[in-house]
């Protein structure tokens, strides 16, 4: 068993795996936590683990934390928040280096690595011969392209919906900031303020994706699987024809990370 982390730029997502073999297909959590704070995660983590060990009739063992970020003092404070409350368990940072994915960029240690265990996982779903993008839809939304040959080529990144409604309200004066929590596909023609801004968060988001995809499957010559993960992809699912939404995609990713890494960097 083990635990896997995504450390995004608001919150920390992490799922426990019964194993570190690489399953035929893409592997899912058995359980699954969620929070801001390192050390809530890190408490919710450990009964779990525990009742895991028992209910295989086993005695407490050392656990690997799996960890992939995009922001590095999130990380820090998990790091320190697991070494106090579990001094035995093993801590692993992700790397590029890590991902059994080959990156056709000149620089593959620059990509999120969020970016590379998402193509990867995708990579895995991926039917022979055609290419897949991904569309990550959380702070910031990435659209990337993984080859019909299963290598990722790059993408685009853009605002996610809560950083575009805290834009519209911190650079403006009158403008609200709104709960994007809530944000469903409303009537294009908003009747005030909040409803125009509705609108234009909804479908200004979907058409950027939309116009990517199609741009992306132009680059990659003709008709791709698209793959929806983040927060707010349920929001767009059903907007996005043929699109299939995969909750735990990211951490999928990394959990084939961790069995392509076996031991060796326990």
């Amino acid at each position: 068993m083990f635990v896997a982390v995504d450390i995004g730029n608001n919150r920390l997502k992490c799922g426990i795996f019964p194993s570190a073999q690489e399953p035929a297909s893409i592997p899912k959590p058995e359980r699954t936590f969620a929070s801001e704070d390192p050390a809530e995660i890190v408490a919710l983590v450990s009964p779990a683990v525990e009742a895991h060990g028992e209910a295989g009739g086993m005695e407490p063992a050392t656990t690997t934390w799996w960890i992939a970020s995009v922001n590095r003092p999130a990380a820090g404070r998990l790091l320190d928040c697991v070494k106090r409350a579990r001094p035995e368990d093993r801590l692993v940072l992700v790397s590029a280096a890590d991902v059994p994915l080959p990156v056709r960029l000149p620089h593959p240690d620059r990509v999120g690595i969020d970016r590379l265990v998402n193509a990867l996982a995708a990579e895995r779903m991926r039917r022979p011969g055609h290419p897949t993008v991904v569309v990550d839809l959380g702070t910031a939304i990435t659209v990337d392209a993984v080859s019909a040959d299963g290598a990722f080529l790059g993408g685009a990144i853009l605002l996610g919906l809560a950083s575009t409604a805290r834009a519209l309200h911190e650079f403006t004066d009158l403008l609200p900031l709104l709960n994007v929590e809530t944000l469903a596909a409303p009537q294009a023609l908003g009747k005030d303020t909040e409803a125009a801004m509705r609108a234009g968060l909804f479908w200004g988001t979907l058409g950027a994706i939309r116009e990517l995809l199609n741009r992306q499957a132009e680059a990659l010559g003709g008709q791709t699987d698209v793959v929806l993960t983040g927060g707010h992809a349920a929001i767009f699912a059903e907007h996005l024809r043929g699109a299939k939404h995969v909750p735990h995609l990211t951490l999928a990713g990394i959990a084939l990370t961790a069995a392509h890494c076996g031991e060796r960097k326990g």
